[in-house]
C-alpha cells in the first residue's frame, strides 16, 4: 500500500481519537451535570457571548456603556436575530425565552458543518469525511457553540472567502468583508491575496469591507474607529486582570507570563522555578516563531505562485494567534485553512496531525486552585466546578507554535523550488 493511499486511513483513526474525546466529554457531563474544562469555567452562562451582546443589540449603550469592541455588523445581526420583547430584563432571562437566537445559534452551527464538508469534498474527497466528521465535534467549534460566539456567523463567509466553494471573485468579496466586520482580526488573512499580488480580489474586499462597516454604522449610529480603538484599549486592560480565563483556553502561551502576577496563589501549587523557565522560553518561541513566518512570507513574496492562498492565510493567522489570544475559538479558522492541506510532505502532515489534536475534547488536570460552587444552565442544578493548572494550558499553544513552524518552513522549501524554474519577482505586478 502507498504512502498516498496509507493516509486517509491515518486520518481516520485520528478522526475515531476525536470521537472518542467527545464521548468521554459526554460520559463526565452526564456524571458532575456541566461540560468540563476547558469550556467556560461560569457553567451558568453558556451562550454568553450571544445573549449579552444581544441584550445590547435590543437597546442603546452598547460602546458608550457595555464598551463593546464589536464592528456595529454584530449588533444589526442579533437585533434581527432575536425576540427584543425577550431583553428587558437581563441576559440570562433572554437565554430562556428567546427561542429565536437558540434557534439561529443551532442553524449557523448546521450550515457552518455543511459548507465545511462541501469545501472538504472539493479539496480531496479521500479525506473529506474525517476531516468533516472531526471539525463538526472537534473542541474548537464546540466550545464556539457552547460559548455562542460570532464566529458562527463569521465562520461560514470565511468558508466561502478561503474555501472551494466559489470562483466568483465578488462573491469572495462578500463573503471576506461579513467575516471581517463579524471579526476584525480576520483582515490579516486577506494579506494573503497581496503576497500573491492578487490585487483585484484584495480590491474587491476592501472596498466590500468599507462599504458594509459604512452601511451598519448608519444603522446602529454608534460604533465609529474611535470608540471601538477606545473601547479595544479598554478592554485589553481588563484582560490583563483576568489571567485565568485567559490561559484556560489559549491559542499562545503569552498569557503565561502573568501568572505570577495574578490573585490566585499559584506557587503553593507550582515550582518556582517551572515559573521562572516559562518567563525565559516564552518570548523565546514567540519571537522565533514570528521570525520563521517572517521569513516564509517575504520569500513567498519573490514567488507569488509558489503557495496556495489558504496556506498563506494559515500562516498570517498563526503567527497572530502565537503572539496573543483572541480567544481558543479562534482556532476554528485556522485548523479549516490546515485541513485544506492535501497532506503531501512532513510539513503540512505534522500541521495536520496537530490540527487533530487540537480538535480532542479532552483536558488532563494538573492541580487544581479553586472550586467555585454554583449552577449549571445545561444541567439544570447545582454544580461545584474546579479551576487550575491543566495539561492542555502548555499543550495547545505548543500545537499552534508546531502548526507555524512546519507550514512555514515546508512554504520555504516550496519557495526555493520555485526558485529553480521561475525568477524571483520583486514588482508589483504578477511575473
Amino acid at each position: 500500500m502507498t504512502e498516498r493511499a496509507r493516509w486517509p486511513i491515518v486520518e481516520y483513526a485520528l478522526m475515531l481519537a476525536v470521537l472518542a474525546s467527545v464521548v468521554r466529554m459526554a460520559m463526565v457531563f452526564h456524571a458532575n451535570h456541566y461540560l468540563p474544562a476547558p469550556f467556560v469555567f461560569d457553567t451558568n452562562d453558556t451562550f454568553m457571548d450571544w445573549f449579552n451582546t444581544a441584550y445590547w443589540a435590543n437597546r442603546p449603550g452598547a460602546y458608550d456603556v457595555w464598551r463593546s469592541i464589536y464592528p456595529p455588523l454584530s449588533f444589526v445581526f442579533l437585533d434581527a436575530a432575536s425576540l427584543s420583547g425577550c431583553y428587558r430584563d437581563s441576559p440570562f432571562y433572554a437565554r430562556d425565552c428567546d427561542w429565536v437566537g437558540r434557534s439561529t445559534i443551532a442553524a449557523l452551527y448546521l450550515i457552518d458543518v455543511i459548507l465545511l464538508w462541501i469545501a472538504f469534498r472539493r479539496n480531496d474527497r479521500r479525506t473529506a469525511i474525517p476531516r468533516t466528521v472531526a471539525f463538526a465535534v472537534g473542541l474548537p467549534l464546540l466550545y464556539t457553540l457552547e460559548r455562542g460566539n460570532l464566529i458562527l456567523a463569521a465562520f461560514a463567509p470565511f468558508i466561502v472567502a478561503y474555501g472551494p466553494i466559489t470562483r466568483s471573485p465578488l462573491a469572495r468579496a462578500v463573503a471576506n468583508a461579513v467575516a471581517i466586520n463579524f471579526k476584525p482580526y480576520l483582515v490579516l488573512a486577506a494579506f494573503a491575496h497581496a503576497i500573491r499580488r492578487e490585487w483585484r480580489p484584495l480590491e474587491y474586499a476592501g472596498l466590500a469591507t468599507i462599504a458594509l462597516y459604512l452601511v451598519t454604522l448608519a444603522l446602529v449610529g454608534a460604533g465609529t474607529p474611535s470608540e471601538i480603538v477606545a473601547n479595544t484599549a479598554n478592554w485589553v486592560k481588563f484582560q490583563s486582570g483576568q489571567v485565568w480565563a485567559e490561559i484556560a483556553y489559549s491559542t499562545s502561551y503569552a498569557p503565561l507570563l502573568l501568572v505570577r502576577d495574578s490573585q490566585m496563589p499559584v506557587l503553593n501549587f507550582v515550582p518556582s522555578r517551572l515559573i521562572e523557565g516559562i518567563e525565559i522560553a516564552v518570548p523565546i518561541v514567540i519571537r522565533a516563531t514570528q521570525a520563521v513566518a517572517a521569513l516564509c512570507l517575504a520569500a513567498a513574496w519573490l514567488q507569488p505562485g509558489a503557495l496556495d492562498r489558504s496556506r498563506l492565510a494559515a500562516i498570517l493567522l498563526g503567527s497572530y494567534f502565537v503572539t496573543q489570544s483572541p480567544g481558543g475559538y479562534t482556532q476554528t479558522f485556522l485548523l479549516f485553512l490546515v485541513f485544506l492541506e492535501r497532506g503531501r510532505g512532513i510539513g503540512p502532515t505534522i500541521a495536520i496531525v496537530c490540527a487533530y489534536a487540537l480538535s480532542l475534547v479532552f483536558e488532563w488536570p494538573l492541580s487544581t486552585i479553586v472550586e467555585v460552587p454554583g449552577t449549571s444552565w445545561l444541567g439544570g442544578t447545582t454544580v461545584l466546578p474546579k479551576l487550575g493548572l491543566a495539561l492542555g494550558h502548555f499543550i495547545r499553544p505548543g500545537l499552534i507554535v508546531a502548526i507555524v513552524w512546519a507550514l512555514a518552513l515546508d512554504g520555504l522549501m516550496q519557495v526555493v523550488r520555485a526558485h529553480r524554474e521561475t525568477r524571483p519577482s520583486l514588482g508589483l505586478a504578477v511575473a
